[in-house]
């Protein structure tokens, strides 16, 4: 029987971490919400594990994930961002940060906040979701969006009901607690093999 990443990532050096104090966790500063949208496009066939080792790098890298930071990056930030083995090179997960970062200023500007806007479109379903972000962003395609939304407790699925996070998660009062429209929307998943770039965290076993 496989398991699932409730089971697989607790005492994991990097996974267990991830799994028991972020993972569907809400969150709301600019920062917060760039940095993990960076980090979800960046691990698009490559698996978490390589993404969570090289997260330090990657804040130092984007400036800390400052969105007014990376908007301005230019040619030469391209090049330093290109050279860095820190993080993923990858010239379109780059270019889709910087451009992402841009949008999330204009986002400020029509909404005060990433997170306002956010709570602005709540409820919707993954698939209105991901014709949303497709709108407003770069690289950001259904995996990618529903693990984001996922990850900062827009859609359920990140815990097993089971899970002693997903009571806390609970008490926090994620917003897709709050609604029943996409509370409903996201059953457990049986787990795939360790081989699988992308994965459904709740549902996948953790990587080694």
């Amino acid at each position: 029987m496989a398991h699932t990443y409730c089971d697989a990532a607790p005492g994991h050096e990097w996974h267990g971490p991830y799994h028991d104090e972020e993972y569907g966790f809400p969150l709301r500063g600019d920062a917060e919400l760039f940095e993990r949208l960076v980090l979800e496009i960046n691990q698009a066939g490559l698996s978490w594990l390589t993404i969570l080792k090289k997260r330090e790098a990657f804040r130092r890298a984007y400036g800390g994930f400052d969105p007014a930071v990376v908007a301005r990056y230019g040619a030469r930030d391209r090049r330093r961002l290109l050279a860095d083995s820190g993080i993923i090179r990858n010239r379109l997960k780059i270019d889709a940060a910087i451009a992402n970062a841009a949008a999330i200023l204009e986002l400020r500007r029509s909404h005060g906040s990433f997170a306002a806007w956010l709570e602005a479109h709540h409820p919707r379903f993954k698939a209105e979701w991901v014709k949303l972000f497709k709108q407003t962003f770069r690289f950001t395609g259904g995996e990618i969006v529903g693990e984001f939304l996922m990850s900062i407790g827009y859609l359920p699925g990140a815990h097993t009901a089971d899970c002693p996070v997903y009571a806390k998660i609970l008490a926090l009062e994620p917003m897709w607690s709050r609604d029943g429209k996409c509370g409903r929307e996201q059953p457990a998943k049986p787990a795939r093999r360790a081989g699988s770039s992308r994965r459904s965290r709740a549902s996948k076993p953790a990587r080694s």
